[in-house]
């Protein structure tokens, strides 16, 4: 394996280049501005990266999905008075969020504070997020004319989420930032349903019923979470997770032949840069290999089948992340922890393991179980065998 070496920079960082890069990590440092952390060199051996890039890293990294919040009182205290799309676009408190969470459990990378629809936000498109029900648009897209109606992001619209991440960035030093972006056929699902739905009937009825409208639809969300990927990657973020959080609901040749291709579109945005690419979804068990062939380093795996049966259905080539069960959080340290040491054997058999959760962190969660919980997956990297 290459040892990492850098080059000078005019700017006083140190320049990670391609060809000094550690195997994995081959591609465009230079296409990243000359401060960006992985450029400079401080997120490239931070164990999320080693991980990531299929290195060995110096402790097992975990991260909790949904760990910006819910459960903190902290997070409460800087949300009140603040709706959450206003929050997401206020940059000192979507830093302030996203880094709550670090310094409370030492977690091994903030994952930037948004949503799924803040790009339709950010492009114009009427939609709030209402308490206890979820996003939420002032008027469905169903039709052609909705669709070509649809405006596209101005890059200027952009510049909260910039300023949010280097805010963010540069409290994290050498902890890497996670972008985040929902998947298109996520996106797509809640603007065709108007909001949220238990089976997205209406998304996967627009396949089939008017495909062509369903095409230019999830083309358009492509387009919007790529760039709302570039912009968290440009402004300093290591990595990147795509959150397909409906994809679950799709057969296999629905996924195949109506939403992978605009999910590489997604995750092809951010393709010229070093930064890794994690693929996420719920439910997607019989969807794997796909997602990681839409251009995913790593793939997300919840908590619905063992890593071990995950790595076997990615041919034992691809990083994983996941998948502690959520419903355990609340157990006995006993039961958690000995299902914790399961998921640890099982994500010792990819090429690289990131721990996570198979799912979000419920918002009763008692924060000190997560603490705890990061703390022993740390100290016991590979599981205890008692």
């Amino acid at each position: 394996m290459a040892v990492m070496t850098t080059a000078p920079s005019t700017s006083g960082h140190s320049d990670v280049t391609d060809d000094s890069a550690p195997a994995g990590f081959r591609r465009g440092f230079h296409n990243l501005p000359q401060q960006h952390p992985l450029r400079a060199g401080g997120t490239v051996d931070a164990p999320l990266l080693q991980a990531l890039t299929a290195r060995k890293p110096s402790r097992r990294p975990v991260w909790f999905m949904r760990q910006a919040g819910r459960s903190l009182p902290e997070y409460r205290a800087a949300r009140e008075g603040n709706a959450m799309l206003d929050a997401c676009l206020t940059p000192d408190l979507a830093a302030e969020i996203t880094l709550q969470p670090v310094r409370r459990h030492n977690v091994d990378a903030g994952i930037f504070f948004s949503d799924i629809v803040v790009p339709l936000r950010l492009a114009g498109v009427g939609v709030e997020i209402v308490p206890g029900k979820g996003p939420v648009l002032d008027t469905p897209v169903r039709t052609a004319a909705d669709v070509a109606a649809l405006p596209e992001i101005d890059d200027a619209a952009l510049e909260p989420i910039r300023e949010a991440v280097a805010l963010t960035v540069a409290e994290l030093g050498s902890t890497p930032l996670i972008g985040f972006a929902g998947a298109p056929f996520t996106v797509a699902a809640y603007m065709v349903e108007g909001g949220p739905s238990r089976d997205h009937l209406l998304p996967r009825t627009m396949m089939h019923a008017d495909p062509d409208t369903w095409e230019a639809l999830a083309d358009w969300a492509a387009r919007a979470s790529g760039a709302f990927l570039r912009a968290q990657v440009m402004a300093g973020a290591s990595a990147v997770q795509l959150f397909d959080s409906w994809a679950g609901s799709l057969s296999v040749s629905d996924y195949l032949d109506h939403v992978v291709g605009h999910s590489a579109t997604a995750l092809s945005a951010v393709a010229d840069t070093p930064v890794p690419r994690i693929h996420f979804g719920t439910g997607t068990g019989e969807l794997l290999g796909a997602m990681r062939d839409a251009g995913a380093e790593a793939v997300g795996v919840d908590h619905r089948i063992p890593l071990q049966e995950a790595n076997r259905r990615l041919g034992g080539r691809t990083v994983v992340q996941g998948n502690i069960d959520p419903a355990l959080l609340p157990a006995p340290r006993s039961v958690l922890y000995r299902h914790v040491d399961e998921v640890l054997r099982g994500g010792a058999l990819a090429p690289g393991h990131v721990v996570n959760l198979g799912h979000g962190v419920p918002p009763h969660t008692n924060p000190d179980v997560l603490t705890d919980l990061v703390e022993y997956i740390h100290q016991n990297p590979a599981g205890t065998t008692g």
